[in-house]
């Protein structure tokens, strides 16, 4: 999906070069702030940097910024700290704003193409289309010659504009350039095509679980073909274990994190996880079951986890009961070359879990 979607989902890019130039992944999320500088080389990606800032839980409540202030101070302390010095990056929205649907239009010319989209779109669209951003990629008949129905199969992307404006200000206001708008669903496609080769037909859904958004994307031969954002996160289990614990936020997070919570917490907990480790997996299940009725084209082989919220204790195992399926964490770093960034073995195998769409964005160039 690198290279799949243009760049028009920004507001401004009058800033793009000419060149093809690797750009900074800035993950923006509700807890933290990931940021991820990648070098091809040879034909490999090295690491170069890789950094995470967390948020307080109020600075970004539900995808929206509540204290711009304290992002813009964060990024600007992390681009200080690992001594980065590039100024183009690469950003990425999800949740409510955006839309993604895969629609089917007549084989017609390339010039009549991103007309005749739009026009479709403002069907499949829940918001007016002078409100949004619109992109689209031609999954199948490039040439205008469709596939075997005589339909051209088209992934459109919608982004609220005043999402994308908001988030590409608060970049600007940091001190950098927003050079690419990517959807998470799609950066983590990225990361999965460089790091997990897939076999001609197999079918995979990456799940990304962050703290108040899951993204989930079922993708076969290097093309997505189902992606659905879900309101749920790890957000909600330390609501869930404050609420019954009567704890701060911050105490709650501290008891969801750790191995060995104490003997009067334990049973809270491990019903806490339990009950929404069940839901997560339940709205995976229904996802890909949805994805089987509506445009399933192969089974699912695999099932690979990302995000903060893939590490919830107990979730892999229920995950592999319910499924039947391979279920694994996956490994943004496992092709890339991380020996020369300045992080240690240990903290990069920690930071791993939060890293896919930063390293996704990372991969993406400007002119792709």
């Amino acid at each position: 999906m690198l290279a799949q979607l243009r760049n028009v989902l920004s507001a401004d890019f009058s800033t793009l070069l000419s060149s093809r130039r690797q750009l900074i992944g800035l993950d923006i999320g509700s807890s933290a702030i990931k940021l991820v500088q990648l070098k091809e080389v040879k034909g490999r990606y090295v690491l170069q940097k890789c950094a995470v800032k967390p948020l307080e839980p109020e600075v970004i409540v539900d995808g929206t910024v509540m204290d711009e202030g304290r992002v813009v101070a964060a990024i600007r302390e992390l681009m200080s700290e690992q001594g980065i010095k590039h100024k183009q990056a690469a950003i990425s929205i999800s949740g409510h704003a955006v839309i993604v649907k895969k629609i089917s239009l007549p084989p017609m010319p390339d010039n009549e193409l991103a007309e005749q989209v739009k026009l479709a779109a403002e069907q499949y669209i829940p918001f007016d289309i002078n409100e949004v951003n619109l992109d689209f990629h031609v999954l199948n008949g490039t040439d205008g010659s469709g596939d075997g129905d005589g339909q051209m199969s088209i992934l459109l992307v919608a982004a609220k504009k005043d999402k994308v404006n908001e988030l590409c200000e608060l970049v600007k206001t940091a001190g950098l350039t927003p050079s690419v708008m990517d959807v998470d669903a799609f950066a983590i496609q990225n990361m999965h095509e460089v790091n997990y080769p897939m076999t001609k037909g197999d079918v995979t859904t990456i799940v990304n679980i962050g703290a108040s958004v899951m993204n989930v994307n079922i993708v076969q031969n290097g093309a997505s073909l189902f992606t659905r954002d879900i309101p749920l996160g790890g957000n909600r289990y330390t609501e869930a274990i404050q609420r019954e614990l009567g704890l701060s936020f911050e105490e709650a997070e501290e008891v969801k994190k750790s191995e060995r919570p104490s003997s009067s917490q334990e049973e809270v907990v491990r019903s806490v996880m339990e009950s929404l480790n069940a839901e997560v997996a339940s709205e995976i299940g229904r996802t890909i079951d949805y994805y089987k009725s509506t445009a399933g084209d192969g089974d699912v082989e695999r099932l690979l986890l990302c995000g903060g919220g893939a590490k919830a204790s107990g979730l892999l195992e229920q995950l592999r009961d319910r499924m039947r399926v391979k279920v694994e964490l996956a490994n943004p770093f496992q092709e890339i070359d991380c020996t020369a960034a300045d992080v240690d073995p240990a903290t990069l195998d920690e930071m791993s879990a939060v890293a896919a769409v930063g390293v996704g964005l990372a991969l993406r160039v400007m002119g792709d």
